[in-house]
């Protein structure tokens, strides 16, 4: 990913360091800079939203100094769950609760005095368009802020325990009609922006004054109008989110894609190294993989081990292949002879659907008595054969009146074990004397390859499956550089409903104005399931009221229209914390900050360490902007922000950062579908969603907790990619009630799940059996706590019996693992061993009172936890 950093002679860059491109959107062009005072520091961009608005109203008074006194009291008071019965015939959101949808007001005055046509007015002339008086208009749904406003000052801006942050879905779609436009964009010819509701206007003259760097631009005329409220008429200045649409014939309106567009290739690259029962699972998917093509998609299918097996579609009596040797690439020649040669690798499905499903039909399991991981599998070569089948028929293909990027072009690698012969390969055992080496050799092959694969306009997917190690570290790079995704399944059951083509990107799109202060990041395609993070700091305190936000996207949709997607948000500045707590998106931050710490969390020793950090966010919140307990050194954890704690005990042991995952391979997946992921699955990632089964077929949402689990109830667990269903031991003793509470279950995960990305697994089974360790390790052990704390944070638990009660809690094994609120006492006790400072505004400074102290160290909060910095 290429980031052009703001040009600004005091613009420093954060410490985090710019993240790896994600596997999705277009070269996105971001601007963001506050009107005219403020400059930001470079942001960090992770790779990574439900909208809100923000509100041009609430800036509240000063805030009064912090205690120096940092400590904490008991743990904040539980979230509020409503517990709403639903009719199952009800769908059920398919995402969490979106952060609350704010208005601001932006509206044209009714009418306005002549003005000079002669492009003579003055500032003090321009017309505010948005102003407190008029109607609602809809922010952008793309971009999720972490609070609604942002603090003054610097000082309280940049807490990096919270922090300002945004998360940004640049493919979800808006909403058609107004917004759309169909002519060329005008741009601030100082910086780059696009005019929108926000701007300064001159009727007269038709300029309009940029909100990032204050630069009156002119329209070509477009701009003139007898009154503002003639301009309301044109979406670039009535709304936030606006595409600026041309046809790929410059023709106005849309043309729709041809069917060479479908045509394009798919080559499925086959493990056979594959047992018995996977390879039966892995064959189903395939015929049905198959017959789900388009008529006109070509189709090719490689098989490889220790040689690459390419199969010959012009023998329909036989599975016919011209084998490859696997221990090296393919020289010139004999890719020539494979593809000019006498065979058919590659033909539309309609003339060969036959021949390819007796492809499938021929596969063999593997044999040999050796384990799974010791297999010789040339996994790179295979790829290289592929591409170079594409690269030859697929020139001849036309794409329309323009040749575009983005991965036309698809190939599907199903893996069942490591890549361990030929070229990006590693040994089998980690134990090899020169593993290390072997494994860096192989990383930088494999991106190299995924890289070649992209300029070839192909995607790498990788569908990895059973239960050997894959080695997934080593295969990221190959299925990441092409834009493509590695999803990692139990088996090749349900592998395959996961392929989708996102949008293109557009190719040459760098621009250049006097002065840029644009951050540009160059992805490979527009996914609506994925998103990335943008972290920002301010240089010094806000003087103005408001701060100006614009994100810019440039990419091809699926008719071949260039579109250019522009969303302005307006941010106001307050000086009170109160006002500002008020505003901050629980869910959003808890998002941003996970995003950020997984970024570093690269092995199990920096999930150990992230875990601690997380820790000290939490402290570092309650010092920050907790208030103080009369009478007392703790200090109470804002009740703005009751949410955020919890959210971060399920960060911390959950599969992201715990040890609930039993492999590295799959801490490795889940990390990279996380940190790409949208607002509503990253959400889900981190605190799963419980559903409880009622009579009737309704379901009640409760917290996640093991108080959940009654033996008379079904419970279905949403934990974004995996959904479990629990069925109660007394439930499960009478059929027609489980049968019927299963179905309703069934029926309702693949609801939720419907439009998920990856394809999530849902698995189902009884309390007590072995299977059911996976959705209790999922819970808080709220069991653990004392009854009144049961009660608060589990009002459910009122409606029980005594004897339901003691039932309950006798069914529960003992474990070391603390509660929620234990974690938080431990941390209570934790700071109250901290000696404090008089004075401090740094942070929790340790030292003794005696004379014979020669040196004091500042304990700072830092994004690597806390360090200890020499006062001098």
């Amino acid at each position: 990913m290429a980031a052009s950093v703001p040009k600004s002679s005091d613009s420093v860059p954060l410490g985090e360091s710019t993240l790896p491109p994600p596997p999705f959107a277009s070269p996105s062009r971001l601007m963001m800079m506050q009107q005219n005072q403020v400059q930001y520091q470079s942001p960090s961009l992770a790779k990574t939203p439900a909208s809100w608005s923000p509100t041009t109203s609430g800036i509240g008074s000063s805030s009064s100094g912090s205690s120096p006194v940092p400590h904490m009291s008991v743990p904040p008071g539980p979230p509020l769950f409503s517990s709403p019965l639903r009719p199952a015939a009800v769908p059920f959101r398919t995402s969490p609760a979106s952060p609350e949808q704010l208005a601001y007001s932006s509206s044209l005055p009714v009418s306005s005095p002549p003005s000079n046509s002669n492009g003579s007015s003055s500032l003090e002339q321009l017309h505010h368009q948005v102003s407190d008086q008029t109607s609602e208009i809809q922010g952008a749904r793309q971009v999720l802020f972490s609070a609604h406003t942002i603090l003054k000052y610097k000082k309280q801006v940049n807490v990096p325990s919270l922090g300002l942050g945004a998360l940004v879905s640049l493919g979800r779609e808006i909403l058609p009609g107004p917004q759309i436009v169909q002519h060329e964009a005008h741009r601030c010819g100082n910086c780059g922006a696009y005019p929108n509701p926000f701007c300064n206007l001159l009727t007269g003259s038709g300029q309009w004054q940029c909100v990032i760097c204050r630069n009156l631009n002119g329209s070509e005329g477009e701009y003139v109008a007898s009154s503002i409220e003639e301009l309301r008429r044109l979406p670039e200045l009535s709304f936030p989110s606006v595409d600026y649409v041309r046809s790929g014939t410059r023709r106005p309106g849309f043309v729709p894609a041809s069917d060479s567009r479908m045509s394009a290739p798919i080559i499925l690259v086959i493990d056979a190294c594959i047992d018995e029962p996977h390879l039966q699972h892995l064959q189903s998917s395939l015929h049905a993989f198959i017959d789900s093509l388009s008529p006109t998609t070509r189709i090719g299918i490689i098989s490889y081990s220790r040689t690459v097996s390419v199969y010959d579609f012009s023998e329909e009596s036989v599975a016919s292949a011209d084998v490859l040797v696997g221990d090296k690439s393919p020289d010139e020649e004999t890719l020539k002879a494979l593809i000019y040669g006498t065979g058919l690798y590659m033909p539309p499905i309609h003339l060969s659907l036959p021949v390819a499903h007796a492809i499938c039909s021929s596969l063999r399991p593997y044999k040999s008595n050796v384990p799974e991981n010791s297999r010789e599998r040339c996994i790179g070569t295979a790829v290289e054969i592929a591409l170079a089948i594409i690269r030859g028929p697929s020139a001849e293909i036309s794409r329309g009146v323009v040749k575009r990027a983005g991965g036309n072009s698809r190939v599907i690698v199903c893996a069942a074990g490591p890549n361990t012969y030929g070229p990006g390969s590693v040994p089998h055992s980690q134990s090899h004397p020169n593993y290390p080496y072997l494994e860096r050799t192989a990383l930088k092959w494999m991106e190299h390859l995924g890289r070649e694969a992209y300029r070839q306009h192909t995607v790498v997917d990788i569908l990895c499956a059973g239960t050997c190690p894959v080695r997934v570290p080593i295969l990221q790079p190959l299925a990441k550089a092409s834009g493509g995704v590695l999803i990692l399944h139990d088996d090749f059951g349900d592998a395959f409903g996961v392929i989708g083509p996102g949008e293109e990107a557009l190719v040459d799109m760098h621009e250049s104005f006097k002065n840029d202060l644009v951050v540009s990041v160059q992805m490979l395609s527009v996914e609506e399931t994925q998103s990335f993070a943008v972290f920002m700091e301010t240089k010094r305190d806000i003087r103005s009221d408001f701060l100006y936000f614009q994100f810019a996207i440039q990419f091809s949709n699926v008719y071949l229209a260039d579109v250019s997607r522009v969303m302005t948000i307006r941010l106001p500045a307050v000086d009170s914390v109160s006002a500002y707590l008020d505003s901050v998106q629980d869910e959003t931050a808890a998002v941003l900050v996970a995003k950020r710490t997984l970024l570093r969390a690269k092995d199990p020793s920096d999930a150990i360490a992230m875990r601690a950090i997380i820790d000290e966010r939490v402290k570092d919140i309650a010092t920050k902007f907790g208030s103080q307990v009369p009478k007392s050194k703790l200090y109470r954890f804002p009740k703005e922000l009751s949410l955020l704690p919890e959210l971060f005990f399920h960060l911390r042991r959950g599969p992201l950062l715990g040890n609930i995952v039993g492999h590295e391979d799959e801490r490795s997946v889940l990390r990279s579908l996380f940190l790409n992921a949208a607002f509503d699955l990253s959400l889900r990632m981190i605190a799963p969603r419980c559903l409880m089964h009622r009579e009737g077929g309704t379901f009640e949402e409760l917290p996640a907790y093991d108080l959940a689990m009654q033996s008379d109830a079904a419970v279905v667990l949403d934990h974004g990619t995996d959904v479990f269903i629990w069925l109660g031991a007394v439930l499960a003793v009478q059929e027609r009630k489980s049968a019927a509470a299963l179905a309703a279950c069934r029926t309702l995960a693949e609801e939720i799940t419907e439009s998920r990305f990856p394809a999530p697994r849902i698995l189902a089974f009884k309390e007590g059996s072995s299977q059911a360790r996976y959705f209790v390790s999922r819970l808080i052990p709220v069991h653990k706590d004392p009854p009144y704390e049961q009660e608060t944070r589990f009002p459910q638990l009122r409606s029980l019996t005594v004897e339901q009660r003691t039932k309950l809690k006798s069914s529960f094994l003992p474990l070391d693992e603390p509660s929620f609120c234990e974690w938080m006492h431990s941390m209570v006790a934790e700071l109250q061993r901290r000696v404090p400072v008089e004075g401090s505004t740094q942070g929790i400074v340790a030292f003794g009172r005696h004379a014979w102290i020669k040196k004091l160290y500042i304990n700072c909060f830092d994004d690597y936890g806390w360090r200890k910095i020499p006062v001098p």
